[in-house]
């Protein structure tokens, strides 16, 4: 992915008293945790002595003076040197967890380069864009750091793409195709096929992303094959996803017990786009009360009274609804507290807003790998803030296959 060729001016202020106050603080504090590392040390080896009584394990002045960059900017740091006097085979080496032999930046600034580049800021603007968020000092944060970070993802990816998926069940799968600015020839985008499923624990976790040719049936069965290959051997309950008729018909073969919900806000644009605009917002309403209904009951009476408004003069959009009746309906038989996450996409969609707006901000398309390794790095980010199902507890329930009624146990919709 290339870097756009816009100029951007970035204010780099100048160190407030208070951020220094705290980075003075901030040095001490880890000085003294760092001498108290190195304390304790040396007394777990205190045992450890010569002929003569004398200590092996000792300190011995300090390591050079490091500069590391956090996010309260650039502090300076002294390291104890610990030296091991006895003999080359029994010595052991003394490395602090604190600060790591190689560290020059905290791990939350190394966080902070990824996202930046991921949110929108090109390779060319990031030291001034760093140097406005930490200060002035901040060496080794170049254009160059970036081209380095982007094979380290790619690394990520290829090592998380095979990872082993023994012994993990999911309750609920969702999948997507998304599509990107990569072209591939014939005027054809790259096309993304993502999975994002929820464990027995209600965790939402991405489950897979692969590159695909378009939605088409081969390519998401190649993905669900794979998952089974890699250990996967539970199919979910529910699988959620829009009208692709490619990964329908692969779920059929990899996973036939597994039930369709179909994505009620895709049904809904794909209705509304048949529709004169003059007649989508009274439409759009309607459309609202079939999935907002409270039962199975009510929503088939507002489904019907739909294709009787519709289907004389507007027949392409009664027809699209009516095709998928029994999928967009499939969530009433699981619990209601689940069911604002089971009516739509919406995990995967809203994820993806972020690639979105990183291709929108990117002048060169890049690769397919570039696109593949930034989709996981993104939603790497992104799962940090998914929160867990409602109703997590009702999940062993779904996975023993308590039969739902409207929402409710059969026991509790006849009582």
């Amino acid at each position: 992915m290339e870097a756009t060729s816009r100029a951007v001016s970035i204010p780099v202020p100048e160190p407030d008293l208070l951020t220094q106050v705290l980075r003075q603080g901030a040095q001490r504090m880890l000085a003294q945790a760092i001498e108290g590392e190195v304390a304790e040390w040396i007394e777990q080896h205190s045992h450890v002595r010569d002929e003569q009584g004398h200590r092996q394990v000792v300190r011995n002045g300090y390591l050079p003076e490091r500069k590391l960059i956090t996010g309260l900017g650039q502090i300076q740091v002294r390291q104890p040197r610990v030296a091991d006097r006895r003999h080359e085979d029994e010595r052991e080496l003394f490395s602090s967890k604190i600060l790591p032999p190689y560290l020059r930046k905290t791990k939350s600034i190394e966080e902070l380069i990824p996202w930046l580049y991921l949110k929108g800021v090109s390779t060319g603007d990031f030291h001034e864009a760093l140097q406005a968020i930490l200060g002035p000092n901040c060496p080794g944060l170049a254009a160059t750091t970036i081209t380095r970070l982007k094979q380290v993802w790619e690394g990520e990816y290829q090592e998380w793409s095979q990872r082993s998926l023994k012994g993990k069940e999911y309750v609920y799968v969702w999948a997507d195709g998304i599509y990107c600015n990569i072209r591939l020839g014939e005027g054809d985008r790259q096309c993304l096929l993502v999975v994002i499923g929820a464990t027995k624990d209600g965790k939402k976790e991405l489950l897979a992303v692969m590159d695909g040719y378009r939605e088409s049936e081969q390519s998401w069965t190649e993905l669900l094959r794979d998952l089974q290959r890699r250990g996967l051997a539970v199919a979910p309950k529910l699988a959620v996803g829009d009208g692709s008729l490619g990964f329908w018909a692969a779920l059929a073969k990899v996973w036939p017990t597994t039930k369709e919900q179909r994505c009620w806000v895709h049904k809904t644009a794909n209705i509304l786009d048949k529709l004169p605009k003059n007649k989508q917002a009274a439409a759009k309403a309607k459309i609202h009360q079939i999935w907002m209904a409270e039962t199975r009951k009510e929503a088939t009476t507002a489904f019907d009274a739909f294709l009787e408004d519709y289907q004389a003069k507007h027949p392409k959009a009664a027809e699209c609804l009516q095709k998928d009746c029994d999928e967009l309906l499939a969530f009433y038989d699981f619990p209601a507290e689940h069911w604002a996450h089971l009516r739509t996409t919406n995990p995967i969609e809203s994820t993806f807003a972020t690639v979105r707006l990183r291709h929108r901000r990117t002048k060169g398309n890049g690769s397919r790998t570039a696109c593949l390794t930034m989709v996981f790095k993104l939603v790497q980010s992104a799962a940090k803030r998914w929160r867990l199902l409602n109703g997590s507890e009702l999940l062993p329930d779904v996975i023993s296959g308590v039969p739902f009624q409207d929402g409710l146990r059969i026991n509790q919709a006849a009582a």
